[in-house]
């Protein structure tokens, strides 16, 4: 049997991965390691990924918990799992009880992976530019201190996401930025008359750092252009539509 294939951060002390498209069972367009709801691949190959994609992190997959993901700033605290696609609407997740796997599903967006590896705390959230710029990603950090973490102590990091070179941007995004930080023009690198590219991953981090979270890496692998490890959400896009298959992280106390 194929292995799930994923990456991990050397940062986070916390069994976790950050996985790509390979290594599952589905086929066509969701080829191989689609873990997302959404669209029309069949239950039983997105059930058989996620039990590969779990058990790759040494969690069960009646533990590993999805979301409803909403592109905001709700966090949830799980204690117990619920059953299959039946996720509450939010776009982090953090725990403290062992066996449970936090999931989170992307194709383009920042999974952005916690853990206070001492306090036994760990936190997933998915992090477009709307729900980082809404604060999901500093909503996860004190929902953590919350179970007891010490936000100089978390590590977190940004996985795979669509890289700067391959975002472009209009007015309405970079200016939503600008309106609550005008130092964040950093992340924006000039492109097509009105247009930009974002650094998504970068902008991620730096939210994390100001936070005061304790040690930051990302990354900084393109969903986009590598379309032999990743789902992408712009690709499909670009090539005029279509059905998508989703990556998913993982992360376990």
């Amino acid at each position: 049997m194929t292995e799930a294939e994923f990456v991990a951060a050397p940062g986070i002390a916390a069994r976790h991965g950050f996985f790509t498209r390979r290594g599952g069972v589905s086929t066509g367009p969701y080829a191989s390691l689609n873990c997302a709801w959404s669209g029309q691949d069949s239950r039983e190959a997105i059930l058989e990924n996620r039990r590969r994609a779990a058990e790759a992190v040494g969690a069960a997959l009646d533990n590993l918990i999805g979301l409803t993901q909403v592109h905001g700033p709700d966090v949830v605290r799980v204690e117990t799992p619920w059953r299959p696609g039946e996720g509450p609407r939010a776009d982090a997740a953090v725990t403290s009880t062992p066996g449970i796997a936090i999931g989170i599903v992307t194709a383009d967006c920042a999974p952005v992976l916690f853990a206070d590896a001492e306090a036994g705390v760990v936190g997933g959230a998915h992090a477009g530019w709307r729900g980082a710029l809404s604060g999901v990603l500093e909503a996860t950090l004190s929902a953590m201190e919350a179970l007891g973490a010490d936000r100089s102590r978390i590590a977190a990091a940004v996985g795979p996401c669509i890289g700067q070179a391959s975002y472009e941007v209009a007015a309405d995004l970079r200016d939503a930025v600008l309106a609550r930080d005008p130092a964040d023009a950093r992340f924006f690198a000039d492109g097509r008359p009105e247009r930009w590219q974002f650094d998504l991953a970068g902008y991620c981090a730096e939210r994390l750092r100001a936070a005061g979270t304790g040690t930051v890496e990302a990354l900084f692998l393109d969903t986009l252009t590598d379309e032999a490890r990743f789902f992408s959400h712009r690709r499909r896009t670009l090539a005029g539509g279509g059905v998508i298959g989703h990556q998913m992280s993982i992360i376990t106390p």
